[in-house]
């Protein structure tokens, strides 16, 4: 950051060419529109202060120090629209011809701070959504025929823009048709469903006229933020506030990150020992479509709501029950919705603390015994740490202490369980590492001008020298990554479980108050990613993230979930392997214990209904269309349902209990609960125990001297 303490003179194109075609922008423009779209909303007076700040840090200090020019220009251009309108619903293919003459120019606008087009094509994107829910009242006034056959698009990304208003009229006829189906399918009646439909987009359309000019300078300062990496962006002094508020880690909510994506509230991340987290009820990506308070409080519709009033609705006070309505990520279009109910808490770190088992597994006739533990984030208590406390509050303590009870127990091997770990305190994956080998590189550090930093575990002591394995899934980034990679590049232990999320870089965050202290009220922070992490290999957990030895079918795996799926991600690369000693101790019998899960795998109910979901998911991301015909939407969920109950049975019968009728409900006390990832894991741990044990034996008759060396078994 020392470069932004100097006097710096931003890069800009010919300052001429710049006002001139800035001119003649305008001056074209409003031929086409009217004056009121361009002015209804404007820059609040600090915004172009600000905006060459954020510019100028983005520039300065992100980890590709990318100049600003036409190529960056288009990104932000594609960023802002979708941002706007990523499903072609609200602009005309007029709107776009005149937004085109911007799209190579807002590495000029970006440099000079001028907001003048990002803000014109928010008030045009204003004008269109007046215009369509003015239509919406307008197709509400007689119920829909549901016995035509016909078939909504309701993936429109890849279609092009229309070019008539008559054609986004017959398209928003359809997308209500499609919405007042899957209500008339939840049982209401027609003055039921337009009610709703029309306080949905009377929502909508106050949502979006609500929104403030600090509102529309965010999601143009996050285009361009977007255009560099998924990770960096500007946020508002609200929502500045609102991650202040969840690093704290002391909120009272369910512990969610949440999102918008078009007029839906998504779920982006589950907040480790939160109340949704407990309850494994809610999931990355799942929609969140209506609200209530308490057991009997009415469901509201927050379709459309802006974001921060969803939040308020949601959280609340320790020890109250919110009831979210929500549509499941995966599930295919027109699914039925499911209502849950959490009980809000106070998110707070002693939640996220590592926590251990002990497994008791029945094979060939012998009772076998493994430890577990469970780790939702690599956390510290710094202040602490700091204070010289000794025994102070950490991952790394709490899973050494987890281990000596372990090991007393008699466990034969541990498994390490990082599935839904989205990272946290970076020393602590390095000093967790070190608890399974000597001392050595754990992971490199690669800042935007080359340096390389190599974190080490520096303690040559060892607290578990047993068999290991590490169980991780999509969800597993950042921390979690780092060390289940140091773990397989050690040969140290096997990694199990699905692909990681590839999330391989490290952001800081810069208060812009700091460098413009004459600004009295509070101004917001840039998020920036500012370093890159490599495995001791020398390869990169970015994009690709970490693949385990012995891969297992998952759902979240077909999901739009992982840094391999956002446009402008940061790729992997590679530099110099660090030097370290390849312990390798179980890449030897990999090969085999593959296959042996294989079989096992194939052979298992609870796999085989994976595969089945997978199949399914991957056959409704290929389809982007849904009938709007009722018979044919309801017999499809006859199916659906018919489907899902002969599988509860299944279960059921497998347990011992018995199978229940159409319509039944299931007793809570038998409820099923099923982790087949856990159940496998731990076969292949007690595979891999037995490998190591045959090759003692056959090392101690060659050579009983090489027993004297635990670090041999």
């Amino acid at each position: 950051m020392n470069s932004l303490n100097k006097t710096h003179q931003l890069q800009r194109g010919s300052h001429f060419s710049w006002k001139f075609f800035s001119a003649l922008s305008i001056l074209l423009i409003s031929w086409h529109l009217p004056v009121q779209a361009y002015t209804t909303i404007q820059p609040d007076v600090h915004h172009k202060r600000v905006a060459k700040m954020v510019v100028r840090i983005l520039k300065e200090v992100h980890y590709e120090q990318q100049s600003v020019d036409d190529s960056i220009s288009s990104r932000v251009y594609q960023s802002y629209l979708n941002f706007l309108d990523h499903n072609k619903s609200f602009f005309l293919a007029s709107d776009i011809r005149i937004f085109e003459r911007f799209k190579y120019q807002f590495d000029e606008y970006l440099n000079s701070a001028d907001l003048d087009p990002a803000f014109y094509i928010y008030n045009t994107f204003l004008k269109r959504v007046d215009e369509r829910v003015e239509y919406v009242n307008k197709c509400l006034t007689k119920p829909f025929d549901f016995n035509v056959d016909e078939n909504y698009v309701f993936d429109r990304e890849k279609e092009p823009w229309t070019e008539f208003p008559e054609e986004l009229d017959e398209i928003w006829r359809q997308r209500l048709k499609f919405e007042a189906l899957s209500l008339k399918l939840a049982d209401k009646d027609w003055n039921g469903i337009a009610t709703t439909l029309t306080k949905r987009y009377q929502s909508f359309k106050k949502r979006i006229e609500e929104y403030s000019a600090e509102d529309v300078f965010q999601l143009y300062m996050n285009s361009f933020a977007e255009s560099l990496d998924p990770h960096s962006g500007y946020m508002s002094p609200f929502n500045s506030e609102n991650f202040r508020i969840q690093m704290q880690l002391s909120f009272q909510g369910i512990g969610a990150q949440l999102t918008t994506e078009d007029d839906y509230t998504k779920v982006l991340e589950i907040i480790p020992g939160g109340p949704a987290d407990l309850s494994k009820q809610l999931m990355p990506n799942d929609k969140i479509i209506g609200v209530g308070q308490g057991k009997e409080g009415e469901i509201v519709d927050v379709i459309g709501m802006k974001l921060d009033d969803v939040v308020l609705k949601i959280r609340g006070k320790k020890g109250t029950m919110v009831r979210l309505e929500i549509l499941p990520s995966g599930a295919p279009a027109g699914s039925p919705s499911k209502i849950i109910e959490l009980m809000r808490d106070e998110v707070v770190l002693k939640r996220q603390q590592a926590q251990s088992d002990t497994m008791e597994i029945d094979r060939n006739g012998i009772k076998r015994k493994l430890g577990v533990i469970t780790i939702p984030s690599f956390y510290a208590d710094y202040e602490s740490q700091q204070k010289g406390v000794q025994d102070y509050r950490s991952t790394t303590n709490d899973v050494r202490q987890l281990i000596r009870e372990l090991k007393a127990a008699g466990i034969e091997g541990l498994i390490i369980d990082l599935r839904g770990n989205s990272g946290g305190y970076l020393p602590e994956a390095v000093s967790l590492t070190g608890l399974f080998i000597e001392q050595g590189p754990v992971v490199q550090v690669r800042r935007s001008k080359s340096q390389i930093e190599t974190e080490r575990d520096q303690d040559a002591s060892i607290e578990y020298d047993g068999p290991l394995t590490v169980l991780v899934d999509r969800i597993s980034a950042s921390a979690s990554e780092i060390f289940a990679a140091a773990i397989q590049d050690y040969g140290r232990g096997l990694i199990l479980g699905s692909q990681t999320f590839g999330k391989g870089t490290v952001q800081t965050i810069i208060n812009l108050n700091r460098y413009m202290p004459d600004i009295k009220e509070k101004l917001g922070q840039v998020r920036v990613t500012m370093a890159k992490f490599y495995r001791i290999a020398g390869g990169s957990t970015q994009h690709t993230g970490v693949i385990p030895d012995i891969n297992y079918p998952s759902l979240r795996s077909e999901m739009d979930i992982g840094e391999n799926k956002e446009p402008y991600a940061l790729r992997w690369d590679e530099i110099t392997a660090a030097n370290y000693r390849n312990i390798d101790v179980v890449r030897p019998y990999i090969e085999q214990l593959r296959q042996k899960s294989a079989k096992r795998v194939v052979m298992n109910p609870e796999f085989q209904y994976i595969n089945e979901d997978i199949q399914k998911a991957r056959e409704n991301k290929a389809k982007n269309f849904i009938s709007l015909n009722e018979t044919k939407r309801r017999a499809e969920r006859e199916a659906e349902e018919k489907e899902k109950l002969e599988r509860t049975n299944q279960r059921r019968i497998a347990h011992g209990y018995k199978p229940l009728k159409k319509g039944e409900k299931e007793d809570p006390k038998e409820k099923i609960e099923t982790d087949p990832w856990l159940d496998e894991a731990q076969q292949v741990t007690l595979d891999l125990v037995d490998e190591l044990k045959k090759n003692v034996t056959v090392s101690q008759q060659k050579s009983p001297a090489i027993n004297q060396n635990p670090r041999q078994q």
